[in-house]
């Protein structure tokens, strides 16, 4: 379902840089008044100013739509462990890093409790 969704983001976000390209600024229509021949356009007398306007829209609550979606599952999905934890260390650092053995507990014969974890 992820992989569903990252798709469609990704085309999307390449329809949406296209549109956004295709449109004309607004020093473009000046252009227009001294016959350049933009009223002759695919998209009528009016041009694709509405058309695209509306494209852009629709692609943009798309984009966010699905960029929320990838948020939400990217926050879900959960390994339940660390790259960390998976990393075995050589044996000699592991016998570095090893506490030393309490003596006087070892003595007493009786076992102490191991301390609570901290909250987080």
């Amino acid at each position: 379902m992820y992989t569903v969704v990252l798709v469609i983001h990704l085309a999307l976000a390449v329809v949406l840089i296209g549109v956004v390209l295709m449109q004309h600024g607004k020093g473009a229509d000046a252009g227009a008044a001294f016959g350049s021949g933009a009223s002759s356009t695919v998209f009528g007398a009016r041009g694709s100013a509405s058309f695209l306007g509306r494209l852009t829209g629709f692609l943009g609550v798309g984009f966010f739509v699905t960029s929320l979606t990838l948020a939400i599952m990217a926050g879900t999905f959960t390994s339940g462990s660390s790259v960390v934890d998976q990393v075995e260390l050589p044996a000699e650092v592991e016998q570095q890093t090893a506490p030393a053995p309490d003596n006087a507990a070892a003595g007493s014969g009786a076992a102490e409790p191991a301390p609570a974890p901290a909250p987080e």
